[in-house]
């Protein structure tokens, strides 16, 4: 039986879900391909193009497992047998305050969980329907009740900082500061092609999805097994093969459709000299990233003191706390800031890479010619992603940062064809955490509306205690989804990567594995963490693997968990405050 009475409940609920998976893809998406894109590895565009095609597979093809719309079990359903339009009510409620708190945390840039904004505003919502008792405060385990996601604020950024750590130091002194650290780059990047496979194997399989997996345990770990050494082998007989041509002996004409001729591309000649205004494949990552040599140079230069610029400007082989700089591949420049040029005339400066504009400046003529109609609807459909993240992350001293480049200085910079080689491993990663995000982070709005769907269609609750999801409303939710990615993603993009700490591919691979593995782990606890909390904690665990705790931007890192810790009771009181006045509402009645 429809519920045509409520009517404008579901119109309500369609317009704010539609909201809070514009908020998600806003907000959350920045997660996985934030320090892809601050290191370099990955352009903003590609970076979109990419973090969509992966958030709406994962919303469409496995969102569906995401049913249960209280994932966190923190209100009985079952209360609202007697009246299943008042959970509809209450669903509205809480869709409603976490899109508006979402939204006003993505305007001021705060990357919060979305999770624990949906789990507040139905918290809210239970407490003002059914009381405090009716919420699950402590359940009997660690991953039950309110009080895991207390402990998801520690364990989630402990554990990521922990393994991302692990695989940093590894890399750092395995790879990095060891004698032609290409080579040993060689040998290590196929056993972590192969790690990472059988990480996001294991992944899929303990997760699920809306298949199911009739494995026993033996087959689950041989089959996570055979996966990565069937990837690593993949990735040594094609990829390797490039990357010899293009790293050591500079092929300057292969491209990445070369990649699958494999062992072809050894028996290709001598590389040709390039042309004149050719450029290398392999690019500067710490372009535009100065060492406190440089910075000093800079600044003294600024100040009007040429002897100290001049004596700061000096390569320096070592950077903070003795570790070693590999010089190799790195590109020094005049600095093209036009503020800076004439300061910065006599120090040698990285350069960072200008970012070409898809909108491009306003044409001249009236606002009805064509040119400018043209250029309004270039300025629609591509502003959210004509944006230079990368020099946003940089500069001075702000409200949500300390001094940005102070906090580079203080970092080493790696040889860049060996950092090139991680940039592939951290694509890899950064598509997968954006797959494994659209596949579980869509229920946070879509999984609330189809309860909502379901009772205004049938008049009761769901029978199993799950709402069944259309394909229509996974389409509908990833839509959205891409649509505040592509929109605003940015604003939060800024915030995260370079503003927190140093970039590079090898730092960055190391975060978003380590927050993969601390994903899986909380799969296999039931624990509802959050992808910001994991890669806040992994790129301060990363961090701190310079030696110092100056590398790290701590005023952004107590915002980004202050929001933490404040969407939960926001989001509960703005829904609870909706759902009570509007079931405790006056009513009047009309008598003429």
């Amino acid at each position: 039986m429809v519920l045509h009475q409520f009517d404008y409940l579901l119109a309500i609920g369609t317009i704010f879900a539609a909201l809070d998976a514009w908020n998600i893809g806003a907000n959350d998406v920045a997660n996985s391909w934030a320090t892809s894109v601050a290191a370099r590895s990955v352009t903003y565009v590609q970076a979109m193009i990419l973090g969509s095609a992966m958030e709406f597979a994962g919303s469409v093809g496995v969102g569906a497992r995401v049913a249960d719309t209280i994932r966190t079990k923190v209100v009985d359903t079952t209360l609202f047998a007697d009246d299943p339009a008042l959970l509809m009510l209450g669903m509205v409620c809480a869709v409603v305050a976490s899109s508006l708190w979402l939204t006003m945390a993505t305007r001021f840039g705060l990357p919060v969980s979305t999770t624990h904004s949906i789990m507040g505003g139905v918290i809210g919502m239970g407490i003002a329907t059914v009381g405090a008792d009716g919420v699950s405060w402590v359940g009997k385990g660690i991953n039950d009740g309110v009080v895991s996601v207390f402990l998801a604020w520690i364990i989630a950024p402990g554990l990521a900082g922990a393994f991302a750590s692990i695989i940093f130091l590894v890399t750092k002194y395995g790879v990095l500061l060891r004698s032609n650290p290409v080579y040993k780059a060689f040998v290590m990047v196929p056993v972590y092609f192969g790690i990472t496979a059988s990480l996001l194997c294991m992944l899929l399989l303990w997760k699920g999805g809306s298949y199911e997996v009739h494995l026993s345990s033996p087959e689950i770990a041989g089959t996570i097994v055979g996966v990565g050494a069937a990837w690593g082998l993949m990735v040594i007989i094609f990829l390797m093969p490039w990357l010899y041509r293009v790293v050591i002996l500079e092929d300057w004409q292969l491209r990445f459709w070369h990649i699958p001729l494999g062992p072809l591309l050894l028996r290709r000649g001598e590389v040709p000299p390039p042309p004149a205004d050719g450029t290398g494949v392999v690019q500067d990552f710490y372009a535009g990233r100065l060492t406190k040599e440089q910075l000093a140079a800079r600044r003294a230069a600024q100040n009007g003191d040429s002897e100290m610029a001049a004596g700061a400007a000096v390569p320096s082989s070592t950077a903070t706390d003795g570790e070693k700089v590999q010089p190799e591949g790195t590109t020094l420049a005049k600095d093209s800031s036009s503020s800076q040029d004439a300061a910065a005339a006599d120090a040698d400066v990285p350069v960072a890479p200008k970012i070409k504009t898809l909108v491009g400046p306003r044409p001249d003529g009236p606002w009805h010619s064509g040119p400018v109609l043209f250029w309004r609807f270039k300025w629609c459909l591509f502003r959210g992603v004509d944006q230079d993240v990368i020099s946003s992350q940089q500069g001075g001293k702000s409200v949500m940062s300390s001094d940005v480049e102070e906090l580079h200085a203080h970092a080493a910079h790696y040889d860049n064809k060996t950092e090139y080689m991680y940039s592939f491993l951290q694509i890899m990663t950064a598509a997968a955490a954006s797959f494994t995000h659209g596949a579980n982070d869509i229920a946070n709005a879509i999984g609330p509306y189809a309860t909502v769907f379901q009772i205004w269609k049938d008049g009761a609750l769901p029978a199993t205690g799950k709402a069944e999801v259309p394909v229509w409303i996974l389409i509908f939710g990833a839509s959205c989804l891409v649509i505040g990615l592509w929109t605003y993603g940015y604003n939060i993009m800024r915030n995260l990567g370079n503003r927190i700490t140093l970039q590079s591919p090898s730092r960055g691979f190391s975060m978003e594995l380590g927050s993969a593995v601390t994903v899986i782990l909380a799969t296999r606890l039931k624990l509802p963490v959050s992808t910001t909390q994991c890669i806040t904690g992994a790129t301060v665990g990363v961090g701190l693997c310079s030696g110092t705790w100056r590398t790290i931007n701590w005023r952004l890192v107590c915002m980004i968990y202050l929001g933490w810790f404040i969407t939960l009771p926001a989001t509960g009181i703005i829904s609870g405050c909706l759902m009570g006045i509007i079931i405790n509402a006056p009513r009047w009645g009309y008598s003429g």
